[in-house]
């Protein structure tokens, strides 16, 4: 069993996936509809992003710890490449009376970029969210969805998919929100997404172990 530094068992939900793995995976996923992409770090991750989405495009970043260690999220929302709806979405928040105003215009865009929580080796992904804002882009309301996944990610079956996000995943995520925003997570939303037309989705794999 790989160790850390300290000797301590490293978590299996942590590791990078083999070679042989991401092929499966990939192989997988392509047979359900989504476009992969393979890549060795997450510096390539973000010039693929940069390659897929044309100059002047509205996009929407989901919250994302993959998308922020790769400068993916600061490169679509402060770039004047981009139109972002996340400066849009956030200038409403906290506005009661802009509640519905504030839900369609982050549910419609033309561009969604984020990552997802399990990929499966049989093609499935699984994504969970405390609010679940960021699922009527990737389930319909988005025209091209982006996901930078780490392969870490890649799991044998959907049981373990669940079994990661509840033993790992979501440790990690209630730990970020109370540094980030002062209050605990929760495992309100789970979306688990079996097939898609042909081309609408983009899954970046990055070789390494990025994210949660």
């Amino acid at each position: 069993m790989p160790t850390t530094n300290n000797g301590k068992a490293k978590n299996k939900y942590a590791l990078e996936a083999t070679d042989s793995e991401i092929k499966k995976a990939r192989a997988a996923l392509e047979a359900n509809g989504f476009k992969v992409l393979v890549v060795d770090n997450l510096q390539q991750a973000k010039n693929k992003v940069e390659e897929l989405i044309p100059s002047g495009s509205e996009v929407f970043t989901a919250t994302s710890v993959t998308l922020n260690e790769a400068g993916i999220d600061q490169e679509l929302n402060s770039s004047d490449k981009y139109k972002s709806v996340r400066d849009k979405f956030m200038a409403l928040y906290g506005d009661p009376e802009k509640a519905v105003e504030m839900r369609r215009i982050g549910s419609g865009s033309d561009w969604t970029v984020g990552s997802v929580h399990a990929v499966t080796e049989d093609g499935q992904v699984v994504v969970a969210s405390a609010t679940g804002s960021q699922l009527p882009n990737y389930v319909y309301g988005a025209s091209n969805v982006v996901w930078v996944v780490g392969s870490q990610k890649i799991v044998p079956s959907l049981t373990d998919a669940f079994d990661r996000i509840e033993t790992h995943t979501f440790k990690l995520e209630d730990k970020r929100a109370q540094e980030v925003y002062g209050a605990h997570s929760s495992l309100n939303k789970l979306l688990v997404y079996r097939k898609e037309t042909q081309g609408r989705v983009t899954i970046i794999l990055v070789k390494q172990a990025v994210g949660f």
